[in-house]
């Protein structure tokens, strides 16, 4: 009797479909922040701001590892998100559990002794202020209002902010989301993408995902497609002149956004919120060609107003 031979991949794909979301790693996330801040650091024109944001990262990861439980969606919410494709921890609408002004004062305590004087005096300021001043600067960076703001302290919000969120995602697993109705926004909290990584090794390598600003968790994008406008046509990729090639700009002539693309397979050790940071050169080349930046990071404001 003949027998069959099933050919090498042709089964595979099937079994070893990549996941459509990955959540953030808990255990090591902002630990491999930390680490990547300082291996870019030396002798980097952002050094200083790189080798602070190492001692954020570090203190985020303390925050997380000393989270106690925290309001959570309902089942109900949850079943009502997923059936409306709605992300169930949308960062506007959610209702924050105060318990993220204690990572904030925690993070601000481990850091402070880093910050040049008029940060500190700011730090100084938001500590003074207490949760009407925390949940008043969180409102703005959310909705992206800076109008007023003290953006000397907004790098720390965020980063609380972060550690929060992060928490949530974490305490939930992959079932209690559902593909986004608005696929250019985090289906976990409806933030936009800091930037698109390409992964390398194992069922995702190849596959692309866009990496949230805030709760740090990928979606599938397929590649060369815009992440705003979702435009197949037109699309193009920018790097610096002499560099590894791991970032690039992702541009849309449709809409004349760009987006960095990071991709594993030529630097394995890239981590999205520090490599963005790094490649600034990338957004000025970007804005003096003519293209709007499309991401969001909360660290990445001008040079004369970071905390460090």
């Amino acid at each position: 009797m003949a027998t069959t031979i099933i050919q090498p991949g042709k089964i595979e794909p099937l079994a070893r479909k990549a996941p459509w979301l990955r959540l953030p790693e808990r255990e090591t996330l902002f630990a491999r922040r930390e680490k990547r801040c300082n291996a870019l650091a030396n002798g980097h024109p952002l050094e200083k701001y790189l080798l602070f944001m190492a001692r954020v990262a570090r203190a985020q990861q303390d925050a997380l590892n000393a989270y106690g439980k925290v309001a959570l969606p309902e089942a109900d919410q949850l079943r009502l998100s997923r059936r409306q494709g709605m992300p169930p921890l949308a960062m506007q609408s959610w209702r924050r559990d105060a318990s993220w002004h204690e990572a904030l004062r925690m993070i601000i305590e481990m850091v402070r002794d880093a910050a040049e004087p008029a940060a500190a005096d700011s730090l100084a300021r938001l500590l003074a202020g207490g949760g009407l001043a925390f949940e008043s600067m969180a409102d703005g960076l959310l909705a992206g209002d800076y109008a007023g703001m003290d953006l000397a302290a907004a790098p720390l919000v965020g980063a609380a902010l972060q550690v929060y969120w992060v928490h949530m995602a974490t305490s939930l697993d992959r079932e209690a989301f559902a593909v986004s109705a608005a696929p250019t926004l985090c289906p976990v909290c409806a933030s936009p993408p800091l930037a698109s990584i390409v992964h390398n090794g194992g069922i995702e390598n190849g596959q692309r995902y866009l990496h949230c600003s805030l709760c740090a968790s990928e979606w599938h994008m397929v590649r060369v497609k815009c992440s705003n406008c979702q435009s197949t046509k037109d699309i193009a990729y920018h790097g610096i002149e002499g560099d590894s090639g791991a970032v690039k700009a992702e541009t849309c002539d449709e809409c004349q956004i760009y987006l960095k693309i990071m991709s594993m397979d030529r630097d394995p050790n890239i981590e999205p919120t520090v490599d963005d940071l790094a490649t600034l050169p990338l957004d000025i080349l970007m804005d003096q060609a003519g293209f709007i930046r499309s991401s969001f990071s909360f660290f990445l404001i001008p040079a004369e107003e970071v905390p460090a």
